[in-house]
């Protein structure tokens, strides 16, 4: 772990640091719901050892360093050019400050040249009328011009001060980033060393499991249960969303009809006092008329006093709609999770999945070594493709979507999938690092993990599915290998 001094130079707390908490925060939350979702998957497998599992955690600890000096790097990236943004911005108000204070001292120059005289002496001058109106009228003008270039200039100097408190708080992100990476790059040469001696020790252990055929049949029966649970995960909460939708709507169809009815009756009412009002003023004119000014009974000195008056009934406010009765109010819910929202069904921007067929690329550079459908040794057909490439080869997403999966898993080592919409994903196994996180969104050819031979597999490459539905099909007539 980083110390304070890595973590914040100086002791300073950097925008980037409290930006990352809050992130690391919300992912945890994340990362929870799917470490539930895999114990459940282990729950029902056989507890037989599989060598693939010690490496586990080394090879989580690879991916995650990884994608920590990327992600370091693109805002080292960034951080540099707000930095250059930042100088530019600053010489410009530099400039614009030291023209400013020109100015001010050429007016205030001028002024003590011409004797600075107040306008009380020159008022009591005796001077030309004319010439003193004249003199007070540009006195004026100077005194305004003046207050103006001042208020500039000081809002110019605190447009320089926020500047350099906010590249000072640049340079202290790329301390702070710095840090970070010199330890992560540690990490990294600490964890693939590691890894190293675990495949020398585990080699012949390794290789006569993946000959095992019932060790295949396991691996493929554990992805497709995770793909079973996060597809019922998914449908379950498209289902409560929708649930929740209606009943926001008829809360807010509710609130309408509420505030239609009281408009309503703040109408009839302003109506009842305006015919009211003229019924009065008619009486009074017809008295006036006839020399004899009676009081004129309203209609509501008519109405029984055990009955409220119109006119002391107060209007209802417009603003505030009426409440529903006690028994139509339903409870307040609480909001939707981050883990809910993350883990939602996506609808990717652009066309829809299912009319990119034949039109996907690849998404890595390399060799297909094994296709769809055809025998794995002793075991099982492939269900998806073997793409044999070299270990760190970027890997890219096929189409825009949404990342609902990337952890280990037996059997394909680092995995991510993306979840295109139309209950069409998209599976990356035996990756060396996965470069984004659950809930990350995902654009057409965006980089989302690198390959490499995790999971105790032989040849370093990318696993690749398809499925819809949550059973695997042929990526061939989809996707230009």
């Amino acid at each position: 772990m980083m110390n304070g001094a890595q973590a914040a130079p100086f002791g300073k707390t950097t925008e980037r640091s409290k930006q990352k908490a809050a992130a690391e925060a919300e992912r945890a939350s994340l990362q929870q719901k799917l470490s539930t979702l895999k114990k459940d998957i282990g729950k029902t497998e056989s507890a037989k050892d599989d060598a693939a599992d010690t490496l586990a955690a080394s090879e989580q600890a690879i991916s995650d360093a990884n994608r920590s000096l990327r992600d370091l790097a693109q805002e080292q990236g960034d951080t540099n050019t707000k930095l250059q943004q930042l100088s530019v911005e600053h010489d410009k108000l530099a400039a614009t400050v030291a023209t400013q204070k020109q100015q001010l001292a050429k007016l205030l120059r001028e002024q003590y040249v011409a004797g600075n005289e107040d306008r009380i002496k020159l008022l009591l001058s005796g001077d030309n009328p004319n010439r003193i109106n004249r003199d007070l009228q540009m006195m004026s003008y100077v005194s305004q011009a003046q207050a103006r270039l001042l208020d500039s200039l000081r809002a110019n100097l605190k447009a320089v001060e926020v500047n350099q408190a906010e590249a000072q708080n640049a340079k202290d992100e790329l301390q702070e980033i710095a840090a970070e990476e010199m330890e992560q790059k540690a990490r990294l040469e600490q964890e693939k060393t590691r890894r190293a001696a675990l495949l020398a020790s585990l080699s012949k252990k390794l290789a006569a499991q993946r000959k095992e055929a019932g060790n295949v049949e396991r691996d493929e029966q554990r992805l497709t249960g995770l793909v079973d649970k996060l597809g019922k995960l998914i449908q379950e909460q498209a289902i409560a969303a929708a649930a929740e939708k209606k009943r926001q709507e008829q809360l807010a169809a509710a609130r309408a009809e509420a505030k239609a009815k009281a408009d309503a009756e703040a109408r009839a009412l302003a109506k009842a006092k305006a015919a009211e009002a003229e019924r009065q003023r008619l009486a009074k004119a017809n008295a006036n008329k006839s020399g004899t000014i009676k009081p004129v009974p309203s209609k509501a000195d008519a109405i029984d006093a055990d009955e409220p008056k119109v006119a002391q009934q107060p209007p209802p406010k417009p603003a505030e709609p009426a409440k529903p009765a006690p028994r139509d109010e339903e409870p307040a819910r609480p909001a939707a999770r981050a883990a809910d929202i993350a883990l939602a069904p996506t609808v990717p921007s652009g066309a829809p999945f299912v009319s990119l067929k034949g039109q996907l690329r690849a998404p890595v550079s390399g060799k297909i070594a094994a296709k769809f459908g055809t025998k794995r040794g002793e075991g099982p057909t492939w269900k998806g493709v073997f793409i044999r490439t070299g270990e760190g080869a970027e890997i890219r997403a096929v189409a825009g979507g949404k990342v609902i999966f990337s952890d280990w898993l037996r059997g394909f080592g680092n995995m991510i999938i993306v979840d295109h919409g139309g209950q069409y994903w998209s599976i990356y196994g035996y990756c060396e690092s996965l470069l984004k996180r659950v809930g990350d969104p995902v654009k057409p050819g965006d980089s989302i993990a690198s390959a490499g031979n995790s999971g105790g597999n032989e040849e370093s490459g990318l696993y690749f599915e398809l499925r819809h539905q949550g059973t695997a099909f042929d990526p061939a007539g989809w996707v230009k290998f």
